[in-house]
């Protein structure tokens, strides 16, 4: 979502030439490169003002290390500034109490349904939590059945009652349900409209009375730029929630409310979506964003997501298998889907430093992985468990099976040749799980 940002921002510090100290003259024309670039992001104007100001104070008389340059030292003071400006440091979601409750809030269309069920589904996968979904929304039948739709996916139970038009009352009765149930959170959805309205507050504001959530989340589609900020400030006004959710990230915004929501409701942001799937969402970390706003990557949460998927059990199993040479189609197959797991492959690729400038202009298919899914899927059970049979009359038959080229199956056999014999070089000098963990290798 930063694209233009970054580049804006890299041709900034460009402007700064020369050594030594950071003057008023050298640094203007940057100063006010940057402030564009902020308002080009939609970010408001007096906190695009006060940020260029923040910056100047510290930049100036800065004495520079001899192996700094003056457009390396303002890259740190930027980074700097921009972690700050979104909260500083992550701030984690509230789950104490027996059970936690969370009650979500925002404007229809925003993302609440989909995000109660992202939350729901991290909650229970990465905390061992127990979650309860709460179908809250009794103005729109759709709502509800999208929540039931997504419970379903996750395999978290829903909470409803049919024809009963109290929100109050469904959110009482269903801790009450959670309670005898053994859920430990609670995530009540609720009803938005299409603008702020005195009814959707009220109501809001009366399940807020009678629950005492422990936690209060503002949810907002980063896509209407400053109107989110408008709209989150309308919400803290009457709700003082404690953070916002930004959803739709990975649609084409220019990130303005990320930048500027912190800074007008003195809320943090806690999460992000990134996508429809029920594992895009991330914790926001605002100093991992400074990082990727400014290109330099996100190694940490690049190795986070790795290890999420990481297998011990499956690790050891796989390095006996190589170590005998039996590396297989289905234990390829098998590592193709631990890499999906981690993502959108654009989103994960530019997490590595330099990457996300390279790879800019590059479009990934989220189906990037399907033609070779669609050719194991056509090999036989003995063909996947033996790679050796596959002549190439097996080859046309699985090329055609698949609806590809047997060019595309020669190189799959080629990329799983070469695959299986470095794995099984890592695996002989017993490092795979080193390796498939993220942990660095010992010297030798």
């Amino acid at each position: 979502m930063f694209e233009n940002l970054s580049d804006k921002l890299e041709r900034s510090f460009k402007l700064l030439k020369g050594q030594g100290r950071i003057t008023e003259i050298n640094i203007a024309e940057t100063l006010k490169d940057i402030r564009k670039a902020l308002l080009d992001a939609d970010v408001n104007y007096k906190i695009a003002k006060t940020f260029t100001d923040t910056v100047k104070d510290k930049a100036l008389g800065m004495d520079v290390l001899n192996a700094v340059k003056p457009g390396q030292m303002m890259v740190k003071l930027v980074h700097d500034e921009l972690a700050l400006l979104m909260g500083g440091k992550y701030t984690d979601v509230n789950l104490k109490g027996s059970p936690a409750i969370i009650l979500m809030s925002g404007l229809q269309g925003s993302g609440k349904t989909t995000f109660s069920g992202k939350l729901a589904n991290m909650l229970k996968s990465k905390k061992g939590r127990h979650p309860l979904l709460v179908a809250g929304d009794v103005y729109r039948p759709a709502a509800i059945e999208q929540l039931k739709v997504v419970g379903g996916q996750i395999n978290v139970p829903v909470y409803t009652e049919e024809g009963v038009m109290d929100p109050v009352q469904i959110a009482r009765n269903a801790i009450k349900h959670a309670k005898s149930h053994g859920n430990d959170v609670v995530i009540i959805d609720t009803a938005g409209r299409l603008a702020i309205d005195e009814q959707m507050m009220k109501e809001i504001a009366a399940i807020k009375e009678e629950v005492k959530p422990h936690e209060i989340l503002f949810v907002v589609d980063s896509m209407t730029g400053q109107d989110a900020v408008n709209t989150a400030k309308e919400f803290n006004d009457r709700l003082d929630f404690d953070g916002v959710v930004l959803t739709k990230l990975d649609g084409d915004t220019r990130g303005g409310a990320a930048l500027s929501i912190r800074s007008v409701v003195d809320k943090p942001i806690k999460f992000v979506g990134t996508g429809e799937k029920m594992e895009a969402i991330e914790v926001f970390h605002p100093d991992r964003m400074a990082d990727r706003i400014l290109g330099m990557g996100d190694i940490v949460s690049l190795v986070e997501k790795a290890q999420e998927q990481f297998d011990e059990a499956e690790a050891k199993r796989l390095q006996q298998k190589l170590a005998k040479d039996q590396f297989n189609f289905n234990d390829f197959l098998k590592q193709i889907q631990q890499i999906k797991k981690m993502g959108n492959l654009k989103d994960v690729a530019s997490m590595i430093p330099g990457m996300g400038k390279a790879l800019k202009n590059v479009d990934f298919d989220d189906d990037a992985f399907k033609h070779i899914e669609a050719i194991i899927h056509s090999m036989t059970p003995a063909e996947r468990e033996n790679p050796s049979l596959l002549n190439g009359s097996r080859r046309k038959r699985i090329a055609d099976g698949s609806g590809t080229q047997i060019q595309e199956v020669n190189r799959l056999l080629k990329q799983f040749t070469e695959t299986s014999k470095m794995m099984k070089m890592v695996a002989q000098g017993k490092n795979l799980n080193r390796m498939m963990s993220g942990a660095p290798r010992p010297r030798r």
